[in-house]
This record gives structure tokens, sequence and C-alpha cells, in this order.
């Protein structure tokens, strides 16, 4: 489950995680440990552009993935949206140790940029990637509620 819904995000998630456009996408970026902002500055970022100009930096050895599996379940028992996902694996992962990981909603994947990726979510994770395969289960990546 996330750790912060950005800013730019609150009351659009489960907007974005139905995936409305021809070509877009939800990708997830994995950030550094070291030099991670805290939450709150970083929920207030509104694209991942101006997110990797601060202090945080993207951990680029181990790359970005493309969501798959994306649902939007509507939850009327409990008055919310489930958000998820598949779960995703780096395949022999290397390179500095990740502190959190950001899920963004890319608008047209066609012609990706940084400045178009709108951050949804941001997730605590610590690994230090050693060569091994790492494979991080997502549950409802968000939840989405009136009175959250």
């Amino acid at each position: 489950m996330a750790n912060l819904v950005f800013n730019t995000a609150l009351g659009r998630l489960a907007h974005y995680a139905s995936l409305p456009a021809t070509n877009d996408a939800l990708v997830m970026v994995p950030l550094e440990a070291a030099g991670l902002v805290d939450d709150a500055t970083m929920r207030d970022y509104d694209d991942l552009g101006s997110l990797l100009a601060g202090a945080s930096n993207e951990q680029t050895t181990m790359g970005r993935k493309t969501l798959t599996g994306v649902t939007a379940t509507v939850d009327d028992a409990n008055d919310r949206v489930n958000l998820d996902a598949a779960d995703v694996t780096w395949t022999a992962a290397t390179g500095n140790a990740i502190g959190a990981v950001v899920i963004g909603y890319v608008p047209d994947t066609t012609a990706p940029s940084d400045a178009a990726v709108i951050p949804l979510t941001k997730h605590d994770v610590t690994m230090s990637p050693d060569g091994s395969d790492f494979t991080l289960t997502i549950s409802d990546f968000a939840r989405s509620s009136s009175t959250a």
C-alpha cells in the first residue's frame, strides 16, 4: 500500500489507473536510498521530471518497469476503489540501494517525457541489489475512498 499519494494525484487515482488514453501506462520508478527526500517534500512534486531534478535520484541500473495487469475495482462494501497490478520482477538486480519506488502515470508511451509523467504514489522499499532476482509484490498499490 502506498506510503503517500502525491498532491497532484489526489482524487485522480482511479481515473489514471483505468488507463483512459490510447497509449498510456503506469510505470514504476525505483529511487535510490541515498538522497531520498522526506514525504513532506516528495508529495509536492507535480511531475517526475521535477522529482528527479531534486535531491532524489532514480536507480537507473535496475530501470523502470511498466505495470501490467492494472485494475481499478470498485469495492462497494468498503466504499472505496482498490488499485492493483501484477507483481514486478527485476532480473539479476544490481546497482545502488533502493529506498522507495514511485508509480507514475505516463499519458503517452509513444513519446514519453519525465515532465509529462504524473507521480501517483510512493512506496517505501528497502532493497540492496546483489545480482539476484528481486520481485516486488503488489497487493492493492493504493486505495481511494471518500473517507481517506
